[in-house]
């Protein structure tokens, strides 16, 4: 795992995507959504990342979090508050 790049997760933007926020035991703190993110940018004080979907709601994770991604997911987990921030690309059943 590695600390969060705003290019790690600008592929995924304008995708249709699953997203939660999940505690330390994976259990949700709130269920999957599917959204589409918009775009990403840093915060004012460039401590977190935001990820909005669409011009006024987004959620912020902080730039320490270590990060993991493959082709379909993005992930961040937060030590200090233990919480996890997913989103999962929405394939296509083709895919």
């Amino acid at each position: 795992m590695e600390h969060i790049k705003i290019e790690d997760i600008q592929p995924l933007i304008s995708e249709k995507a699953s997203v939660a926020i999940l505690d330390d035991d994976g259990q949700g703190k709130a269920p999957f959504v599917s959204k589409t993110i918009v775009k990403v940018e840093l915060c004012p004080d460039k401590t977190h990342l935001r990820i909005y979907f669409d011009n006024h709601n987004f959620f912020a994770v902080p730039l320490a979090c270590k990060m993991a991604k493959n082709k379909n997911e993005w992930s961040a987990f937060d030590e200090s508050t233990g919480l996890q921030y997913v989103i999962r690309r929405e394939c296509d059943q083709n895919d």
